[in-house]
Order: structure tokens, then sequence, then C-alpha cells
């Protein structure tokens, strides 16, 4: 496989980088974790290389505006990259020929909803056009670009109401939509391993907006696990973000 020039760095980590390099959270021994799998997808834009996520609807009952990689839990018999493309083709369209998978992230833990799920790297070479597939699930697909992502202006201290802040994006065409939480760690954990990050001020915080908030029961249990867990909510059926 041929990766552009740029992408390289990110497949050589992947064969180096550990879990506590993105998390102080891996699976413990007998944790009986559930499976998931997330698929950051990766292609050429306007601006160089992007990133696709995803931001889920404003009115779902768990995580609503969350953005984050298409993905969820693993079918019986599948195996990862099954799952990653799956839910990718699910979600926003991405057709699971047009990805090529060329490595993963480690296995990560989200001790609440005790899910392990590991982050499958993709290369977009030629996108098809992602579109929302349901909007009672989705409420917007953004092609961020990495160099958007590593402006210290669009760098960000994101606050909850719980009083626990973590680092986050601004992105989107108006840079209004906050990323943050599991994702936003994954991303900024890995270009400091990349040596891409760039000094921000991380000084400059922001709220979470409302509608991010809305039927957020477990406020303090999110806050005390670190806020790098998606919680997997049984009630409604949604899947790690």
């Amino acid at each position: 496989m041929t990766l552009p020039d740029w992408l390289v760095p990110v497949r050589d980590a992947a064969e180096t980088i550990d879990a506590s390099h993105l998390t102080k959270f891996v699976p413990p021994e007998g944790s009986d974790a559930r499976l998931g799998a997330v698929l950051m997808l990766f292609s050429e834009g306007p601006s160089g290389g992007e990133l696709l996520l995803t931001e889920r609807a404003h009115d779902m009952r768990s995580h609503p505006g969350q953005v984050s990689f298409p993905g969820g839990s693993l079918d019986p018999g599948e195996g990862v990259v099954e799952a990653a493309l799956r839910e990718a083709e699910e979600e926003v369209g991405v057709a699971p020929s047009s990805v090529e998978v060329f490595g993963f992230l480690p296995e990560l833990w989200l001790p609440p909803s005790n899910f392990a799920v590991t982050p499958v790297l993709g290369w977009w070479r030629e996108p098809g056009g992602a579109e929302v597939v349901s909007r009672a699930e989705v409420h917007a697909i953004h092609h961020a670009p990495i160099s958007e992502l590593l402006d210290p202006d669009h760098r960000v201290s994101v606050r909850h109401p719980s009083g626990y802040t973590s680092p986050g994006f601004l992105i989107g065409p108006d840079k209004d939509v906050i990323l943050w939480g599991f994702t936003g760690g994954i991303i900024a954990r890995l270009f400091d391993y990349l040596g891409w990050s760039r000094p921000w001020d991380d000084a400059r915080v922001r709220d979470l907006p409302p509608y991010m908030l809305a039927g957020d029961s477990r406020t303090q249990r999110n806050a005390r696990a670190g806020m790098l867990d998606i919680e997997h909510d049984e009630s409604d059926g949604e899947e790690p973000a």
C-alpha cells in the first residue's frame, strides 16, 4: 500500500505507540470487556490531510452533539476491521471497498461502560462522498483538516459543568463545534506522540453548550472517570462514540 508522505508517520507511530500514550485506561485482566471499534479515516482535501468525523444528532438521549469517529460494537463473528467499516457505511455511507486499512492504535478501555475499543486506521484514497444516512443519529459530517486541528487558534480547554476540563478542538466552517472527550483525547495525544502538536493557550476555556448536556445524569461519574469514556446506554442501544 502506498500512503502519502504526510501519513507515513501515522503508520509508523501505530507500530510503536502504547495505550499509555493515549489514555490511562486499559482493560484489566478478567474485565470481560465488550468489544468495539472506531474508524480513524484519513483522506486528502483542499487543505491537505483530513480526518472524517461525525457529529451526533442534537436530540439524542445520550451524548447529543458529541463529535466522534464512526464506530460501535462488534457484531457476533466480526473483527475490529469489519465492525469499523460496517459502522462507517451505516452511519455516513462510506463504502468499505474504498478504505485501505493501514494500522491500528492500541485497544482503549472505557471504564463505566466496560468497552474495549480499537481505533482502526484507514486511508480513503479516493473519497466517494460521505453523507448522513440517518438524521436520527447524525447531525453533520466534518472533514476536519489536520492543519486546522493543529492550529493553536483552534485549540481550547473544554469545561464540563462538573468542573472537569480536557483538551479540545474547535471545528466546522465557523469553528463553533466542540470536539473533545474520547475522540478529542485520542487525536490530541496522537498528535503529541507524533510531535505534530504546537503550543497552544490551555487557559482559553469553552463550556459545553446546553444541547451537549441534555439528559446527562452521569455528570459526576463521567468526570471522575476522566471523560475519556463514551458510555454505552443499555436503555436505548447507543454505541460507543
